[in-house]
């Protein structure tokens, strides 16, 4: 009855509930035979494998084979010179191979990444972030990673891509030239270069990157530390006055607060005191700086007289106040009957008598208010 059993063998397939599982081989205990009429199905997702003295015989996608005809078996047919296939039981190997993709799989950098940086020269960097594969050449797999393994799962193989995996990503990190302030702009560029280099060598044992994603690259803490207060004082590059001022200021603060005796007090009073010196000049010379814009020098002439406008010193030969434009010489006072020019605080013309202080029509004679440009009897305009 076993012999009958193992002869009428029906069904041939992989049915697995592991997502982690990679290749499947069919077992054939107590040397087995797949025998005629059995049946081969091979689901979504999988590819069949056929393995005869040790060499690959025939590979099968998704679909439901009879066994007993001899179309679904032209390498076997070739390789062995069978006329009529299955008349002698077939004691060679079935793989099952998963060729789904396995997402969510984790890298991380367990070492530093070493790059160098203009800015803040040797600069380690770590990393981490996921990718997918999937199995792209089945017979390569088999070859290359499986051997003659009955399982193989996830768990086999990722310790090995993630260290293929970091060490590509910790080349193109380096070979980027990327300043380590921009990295973070630069994680898809950096990814599909590091993709790109990672084909080749993953095709070598049949597998394919489907994706590569960077998470996040970080800097040193210290360097962190550096560049956010650096960030407080509003500087990134060539301006060290400022970054010193906050780092007396810290300094005068951890002195303030050290805990010493009165040795330590004196210690501490002594290095605040100087600290707090440096940081109130500092202070005061960058506090006091709009004022000395703003606050100028008032010169002053030996023959002078004062700007009615804004009461400067002004030579007394200027025409122009120089410190607001001011007109300095007053306007000539006329005589309004004869014409001549006479002195600003005279009321009457030493000519002809009149009374130079009224402004008069030049028409009609009309005494005028000051400022009137035309006159309200003639309507004549005074100029």
């Amino acid at each position: 009855m076993g012999f009958l059993k193992n002869q009428f063998r029906k069904v041939i397939q992989w049915e697995s509930d592991n997502v982690n599982d990679i290749i499947y081989k069919y077992p054939l205990e107590r040397k087995e035979e797949i025998m005629r009429k059995s049946t081969l199905v091979v689901r979504e997702g999988q590819k069949a494998l056929f393995i005869q003295e040790g060499k690959l015989a025939d590979v099968f996608g998704p679909g439901t084979y009879q066994l007993n005809d001899i179309r679904n078996f032209p390498l076997l047919t070739q390789l062995y010179h069978w006329k009529t296939l299955w008349e002698s039981p077939y004691t060679g190997d079935v793989y099952f191979i998963s060729t789904k993709q396995f997402l969510n799989m984790k890298w991380g950098t367990s070492n530093p990444i070493m790059m160098r940086d203009q800015d803040y020269g040797v600069v380690r960097v770590r990393g981490f972030g996921v990718y997918s594969f999937a199995v792209g050449t089945p017979t390569n797999a088999l070859r290359e990673l499986i051997g003659s393994m009955s399982s193989f799962t996830v768990r086999n193989v990722d310790e090995y891509f993630k260290k293929i995996i970091t060490s590509t990503l910790s080349n193109v990190i380096a070979e980027s030239n990327i300043p380590a302030l921009d990295l973070a702009m630069h994680y898809d560029d950096l990814a599909e270069m590091a993709k790109a280099k990672l084909a080749d060598e993953f095709d070598k044992i049949g597998i394919e990157i489907k994706s590569l994603v960077i998470e996040n690259l970080s800097l040193p803490e210290d360097v962190e530390k550096m560049l956010d207060k650096r960030t407080n004082v509003g500087v990134m590059k060539g301006a060290m006055r400022e970054y010193t001022q906050m780092e007396s200021i810290e300094a005068m603060k951890s002195a303030a607060k050290n805990p010493g005796g009165m040795s330590g007090m004196g210690v501490g009073m002594g290095a605040g005191l100087s600290m707090g010196k440096m940081f109130v000049d500092t202070m005061s010379s960058v506090s006091n700086a709009p004022e000395e814009k703003q606050v100028e020098e008032k010169v002053q002439y030996d023959d002078s007289v004062v700007c009615p406008k804004c009461h400067a010193s002004v030579p007394s030969n200027s025409k122009f106040c120089p410190e607001c434009g001011n007109n300095m010489i007053p306007p000539k006072k006329i005589c309004p009957s004869c014409g001549i020019e006479v002195g600003e605080k005279v009321k009457f013309c030493p000519e002809c008598g009149a009374r130079v202080d009224e402004i008069r029509c030049k028409e009609c004679g009309k005494v005028l208010k000051a400022g009137q440009k035309f006159c309200p009897d003639c309507g004549m305009l005074q100029k």
